[in-house]
């Protein structure tokens, strides 16, 4: 008569308590991998954001300094470089 419960050998116990440890690792890694790549992307959007901020910033810069000097827009090029230089700061 049974008393209800599997008989497992030393072998199944062992394989099954392997091939759990192999299925948490694995999805362990999935989730550190989705978390990195969402990183990465957020840093991509987030440095190029700022990329695009220092070039208008330089163009505003451009433009004021043309306004300013009365300068045709090719020459205010080397006329921020000038002033970039001078800056005591």
């Amino acid at each position: 008569m049974s008393d209800g419960r599997d008989h497992l050998s030393r072998a199944e116990i062992a394989k099954d308590a392997i091939q759990a440890g192999a299925e948490a690792a694995a999805h362990t890694v999935g989730e550190v991998a989705t978390i990195l790549t969402r990183a990465v992307g957020d840093l991509a959007s987030a440095v190029g954001g700022f990329a695009t901020e220092v070039f208008e910033i330089r163009d505003a810069s451009r433009r004021a300094l043309a306004e300013h000097d009365e300068l045709p827009e090719d020459q205010s090029k080397t006329s921020l470089n000038e002033a970039i230089r001078n800056d005591p700061s």
